[in-house]
């Protein structure tokens, strides 16, 4: 399957795009069009053994309307320079040209037929009282303004041959009509005298009003796509290259994957790379949206466009092209303005209808008031205003204009909607799923505490502890060490280095034993006083770890290592609260460390215990309460973010193209994610607003042009109020859609209320809640399964107390395939229950790995 954007021209309406969706649609072989009349773009997913990029242009062509692959298709390098002059604005200042001569032929012709008949304003003496030159007067100026706007002549009546009319069908036949008709009363005057009513200046002023409202929703539209062209304007035209010793400046375009380049103060990195050479502060706003700097050093990765602030940086280029950050953010916005949000099919729907539909209404209105006896220039003259005052333009818009500028102001913060359907589907979340680690936490541990025994200083604690975890590499050690290197300690070598598994380390310093270990195992080695005893079990029940460490068989204190929580997820997770957004956690972690970040952050729920691979059903169940979205870090979480009605990854930094998540957050910040939500309501209730003032306005305007309150009000409406109103509807539709540049996403001011779904029922998950925590902790009760349940018995030697007891118990809980595993000390024997086939190598390895000895395993 192969998806294509192609450009697409000649469409002026939303009754355009229906007509090239259809035509795409037919073809065989194609699964999928969207297209834009924003952006004049199409998306098309299809099957390449059975069409053709030749055979899609074709069936546009076919439709009267022109296709080509757009020239990011085209080329797989992007050329920045044509990309940015696609984006331009050239319409307008044709557009203007126009507007100004028609202005200058429309203004004598109404000097003439308004002015002089209406008010007596003076005239030529050749005019005076001369019907006849009077109207050879006005049919030259009117006929110049139709030649000067032949475009919608040309577009209209090509769209009718087509059988595929538009907007510029309704135009073309309303002055069109009035023109004609205006010419036959000129001719019958001139041949048989009589009374003489034209409407040469409806006909000019129709197109010239229309040609107004094309000007001002040309340049609206201009300004939606200001988001892409800021991001464009960001990359650099030219780098500074290293190649055999020398400096050479070339085309950014031109870089290849690991050439060297470098990047001084002030300038622009030109594409993504990695840090070879110095060091510097980076300002990464253009993408994240974060103000502050970021400091580089060697093996830091660096993206395009990003501001090098105040030293040099030599830099080996990673991703270059198409690859990089910023030009997949481009192709990001782009595709997601190009694409078609679920709201917008009604909109399609009556679109595809819109201008038949007028065109009926339209001759059944001259019709019914000729059958009423009315002259046939006054039924014309209704018939006309129905057809110019139609505007299928604002229901093209409503939609596309809405969902550019959304997609332009999420990028510019960080925020990134993969497609239009995203950009919805966000705004109507009801349940937010939240990974912990890495999402709500750091994911990395960090030394929270250090608790000295009396007698021991801060700095002899953290010394000894960092000394003697100095070899290993468990997570909980790494985090010990880098807070003794953050303060400068020059740590003592160790000696004897010895990992105890299930319990800790062991070393000598200084000729002394020293021990860094868990709390059972320290009791059991009988050096656990009691004050240390009750300040680790406070700490565990915090959700950290505390690690006891002694020398010479004095104890030393505790040093407490945890995953500490961002500083903005409390506030995150109260602000979705806010918003009527049920927020819950669902984590690998154990129950009493998840509840312990529960508390902290404020969730409403807690799922724990969950192996990855189990998070998909998990979010599966949670859809039969509401609109699910998942947030995690689009790697480990993939399976339950493509689940999910929408999924988030969140601090994807610079690899932006997540194939699971529907939404990327650039930064690692919770915050992004209300701001996220709120975008996508603001979008959604602009894209509503939009849709109604369309209908409404078409609803309205439509019987009123038809003379609907003629008959209690006498109330008329001319061609040329219609076409004024026309004129001005696109326009109404593209500056509402303007206001969303005004929003400020991170401010929850004018959210509105949004009431809560149901909280869904966690106890289908796991066990009671903790009475502790303030929160209903949950852990995950294992599947029901039909088949038998196996169960094994394992000979344990070793086994002294109740705390070994306990560690051969964790050591089998742990294994894969164990959902259970019960250990009787007196009896020396350990049964476990599996979910799964397991080894009896693998459940023995276990428990010699906890330091027992195991002596045989057979079948319960």
């Amino acid at each position: 399957m192969r998806t294509e954007k192609f450009q697409v021209t000649g469409m002026t309406c939303a009754a355009c795009v229906a007509h090239v969706e259809k035509a795409v649609s037919a073809l065989e072989g194609v699964q999928d069009v969207s297209v834009s009349l924003l952006t004049n773009s199409m998306m098309v997913s299809w099957d390449e053994d059975r069409e053709s990029a030749q055979g899609i242009c074709q069936a546009v062509s076919d439709a009267g309307y022109g296709a080509s692959p757009s020239a990011a298709a085209a080329s797989s390098v992007p050329d920045p320079k044509a990309e940015r002059e696609a984006l331009e604005d050239k319409e307008s200042p044709r557009i203007l040209r126009r507007l100004i001569v028609s202005l200058v032929l429309l203004l004598p012709l109404m000097y003439v037929s308004m002015g002089h008949h209406m008010w007596g304003w003076p005239v030529p003496s050749f005019l005076r009282h001369n019907m006849l030159t009077i109207g050879i007067y006005e049919l030259v100026l009117s006929a110049a303004v139709m030649v000067v706007n032949q475009r919608f002549f040309i577009s209209g009546f090509k769209s009718l041959i087509h059988a595929a009319p538009n907007m510029d069908t309704l135009v073309a036949l309303g002055s069109g009509a009035a023109f004609a008709y205006s010419t036959a009363v000129l001719f019958r005057y001139a041949y048989a005298g009589g009374e003489a009513d034209y409407y040469f200046e409806s006909a000019a002023m129709i197109l010239t009003l229309i040609t107004v409202g094309k000007l001002l929703e040309a340049r609206s539209k201009g300004k939606t796509t200001n988001a892409i062209r800021s991001l464009m304007d960001l990359a650099p035209e030219t780098a500074c290259v290293l190649r055999d010793g020398a400096e050479t400046v070339i085309p950014a375009e031109q870089v290849r994957v690991d050439d060297l380049f470098l990047v001084r103060p002030g300038e622009r990195i030109p594409v993504d790379g990695e840090v070879v050479s110095g060091e510097s502060a980076v300002n990464e706003s253009a993408l994240t949206g974060e103000s502050l700097p970021v400091d580089k050093a060697p093996g830091s990765r660096v993206s395009a466009a990003t501001l090098n602030q105040n030293g040099a940086l030599t830099c080996r280029a990673t991703r270059v092209g198409a690859d990089t950050t910023l030009r997949q953010i481009i192709d990001l916005v782009e595709n997601a303005a190009a694409g078609k949000a679920p709201i917008a099919k009604m909109a399609d729907r009556v679109s595809g209808v819109f201008v038949p539909v007028v065109l009926g209404i339209a001759l059944i209105t001259c019709v019914i008031w000729l059958v009423a006896g009315r002259a046939f220039g006054f039924s014309l003259a209704r018939a006309v205003s129905v057809l110019v005052i139609s505007c299928p333009c604002a229901l093209g818009l409503a939609t596309p204009v809405a969902i550019m500028v959304g997609s332009g102001k999420g990028a510019k913060n960080g925020i990134l909607f993969k497609t239009a359907a995203a950009l919805e589907a966000a705004g109507r979340t009801d349940i937010l799923v939240l990974d912990k680690t890495g999402t709500v936490t750091k994911g990395e541990p960090e030394v929270t505490d250090l608790l000295p025994a009396p007698g021991v200083t801060r700095e002899e604690l953290l010394a000894a502890a960092a000394a003697l975890e100095a070899p290993s590499e468990h997570p909980l050690a790494r985090a010990i060490r880098g807070r003794a290197e953050a303060e400068g300690m020059d740590l003592p070598p160790v000696e004897g280095f010895q990992a105890l598994p299930g319990h800790g380390v062991r070393g000598t310093l200084g000729g002394y034993e020293a021990l860094g270990a868990s709390a059972a195992y320290f009791r059991e080695m009988g050096l656990m006083p009691e004050a240390l005893d009750i300040a680790g079990a406070k700490l565990a029940e915090e959700g950290k770890t505390p690690l006891f460490f002694s020398l010479g068989g004095r104890p030393l204190g505790i040093a407490a290592v945890a995953d500490e929580v961002k500083e903005d997820s409390a506030a995150a997770i109260a602000e979705l609260k806010a918003m009527g957004i049920r927020v819950l956690l669902l984590t690998g972690d154990n129950r009493r460390s998840a509840g312990a970040i529960a508390a902290r952050i404020g969730v409403e729920g807690v799922i724990s215990d969950v192996l990855p691979g189990d998070k998909e059903a998990v979010i599966r169940r949670l859809q039969e309460y509401g609109k699910v979205a998942m947030v995690g870090d689009g790697i480990n979480d993939a399976p339950a973010l493509t689940r999910a009605d929408i999924g988030i990854a969140i601090g994807a930094g610079a690899d932006v193209a997540l194939d699971a998540a529907d939404v990327v957050l650039m930064k690692s910040t919770p915050a992004d994610i209300p701001a996220a939500i709120r975008l996508s309501r603001r979008v959604l209730r602009n894209i509503k607003e939009n849709l109604f003032w369309a209908f409404f306005y078409n609803c309205i305007g439509i019987p009123l042009a038809a003379g609907a309150l003629i008959p209690a009000f006498g109330l008329t409406l001319s061609p040329m109020i219609g076409a004024a109103a026309m004129s001005l509807s696109s326009f109404c539709v593209v500056t509402n859609a303007l206001r969303l540049n005004l929003l400020n996403i991170r401010s929850g001011k004018g959210d509105g209320k949004h009431e809560p779904c149901a909280l869904p029922d966690l106890t289908g998950f796991s066990a009671a809640a903790e009475e502790k925590y303030n929160v209903p902790v949950q852990a995950q009760a294992p599947e029901e399964k039909e088949d038998t349940i196996m169960k094994k018995i394992i000979t344990v030697e070793g086994m002294m107390c109740g705390n070994c007891q306990k560690h051969v118990q964790k050591a089998l809980a742990a294994v894969p395939g164990v959902s259970e595993a019960v250990v009787d000390l007196d009896a020396g024997k350990a049964t476990v229950t599996l979910s799964a086939d397991v080894a009896d190598k693998i459940l023995m390895d276990a428990v010699t790995e906890a330091g027992y000895t195991p002596k045989a395993c057979a079948a319960g």
